[in-house]
């Protein structure tokens, strides 16, 4: 079972919940802001899984109150593991985009007046919630204003300005930080086993978020993805308009996210740059393509460069507007194809 040694990085907040825990001063409602894979739901999980754990309140005697971690031996931490904790209750909703009125409604304040069943705590965790509409967020406030003295509500959320400020002044909001690259990349090296030349490719797409590093280091279609990317910057220097189109075409059928597939560029660029300026293969991401990385570093200037990667910036800026993605691509592949 999860504990809170098995979180990577995030100390301030492991300590905000490990001293919560001891002082027995826990909120009843908390916010955990962080990006999309990050780990908020494994951390409110296990805090969830410390604030029921049966064994927590005996641990000063045992000396281990320094740790205050869940026990993963009582009744309630097997419940836990199994997802089969009966106080602890995970809100769903139907709507893949919105967590409506009736979710808050139903799963919420239609069952925060019944005591918990076999615990201290009644523990509410939504996820997603900056998907809560005003008139859900409103709702939740009703509960939020006057709990019940054992409930908990944890809501884990992408953007916590999406949350009305109402709803912000009640609850303890703790944000994800990134994690430093070198833990990223020992986890992914003795954890997962992943080699080091993949590591690094997976820290630096990452960007101190542990989740998406996991995700990209167990990616068939990412190595997939990343072997096209840079096949095509090798080669595009050579490319008639027409396999630049075809490119284009292949680009718009991964499934894979798109602003992914930009950073490989991106990252290859800054390569370049890197080379070009200090004739040093040893920091490059991909230093197994040095033979390439050294060819467009001798051939580009430093202002085609920083051109093509200020245009990287525009096209990203660009597809995250919705603007047309095959005519993006297109000046985007053209701009290359000029500079390199």
């Amino acid at each position: 079972m999860a504990k809170f040694t098995d979180i990577i990085g995030q100390e301030q907040l492991k300590e905000h919940l490990q001293n919560a825990l001891k002082l027995n001063k826990v909120s009843h409602a908390y916010i955990i802001n962080g990006e999309r894979s990050s780990g908020k739901e494994f951390v409110a999980k296990i805090f969830a899984a410390a604030l029921q754990c049966e064994r927590l309140p005996l641990q000063e005697s045992d000396n281990l109150a320094s740790s205050f971690e869940p026990c993963g031996e009582c009744r309630s931490c097997k419940q836990m593991a199994t997802g089969n904790q009966p106080d602890v209750i995970y809100v769903q909703h139907e709507k893949p985009g919105t967590i409506g009125v009736e979710d808050i409604r139903g799963q919420v304040n239609g069952s925060v007046a019944i005591k918990p069943y076999s615990s201290p705590r009644k523990i509410y965790i939504i996820s997603e919630g900056e998907k809560m509409t005003v008139q859900a967020q409103n709702a939740l406030l009703k509960t939020l204003e006057e709990p019940p003295e054992y409930t908990v509500i944890i809501i884990l959320t992408t953007n916590v300005d999406s949350l009305l400020t109402t709803i912000l002044s009640r609850c303890v909001i703790l944000n994800m930080k990134p994690v430093k690259d070198t833990q990223v990349k020992r986890f992914l090296m003795e954890t997962m086993q992943v080699p080091d030349y993949k590591a690094d490719i997976c820290v630096a797409f990452a960007r101190g978020n542990i989740g998406k590093a996991k995700l990209l280091a167990s990616s068939e279609e990412f190595d997939h993805v990343k072997e096209e990317a840079v096949t095509l910057l090798k080669y595009i220097n050579d490319m008639e308009i027409n396999e630049i189109v075809g490119a284009i075409k292949k680009i718009s059928e991964y499934k894979f996210d798109v602003n992914d597939y930009m950073d490989i560029l991106s990252i290859w660029y800054r390569d370049v740059l890197m080379f070009k300026a200090t004739n040093d293969a040893n920091h490059l991401i991909f230093r197994e393509e040095i033979q390439y990385i050294r060819k467009v570093a001798d051939r580009s200037a430093y202002e085609g460069i920083e051109k093509v990667i200020a245009a990287l910036e525009k096209a990203k800026n660009r597809l995250n507007a919705n603007v047309n993605f095959d005519l993006t691509m297109e000046l985007l592949l053209l701009t290359i194809k000029e500079n390199s």
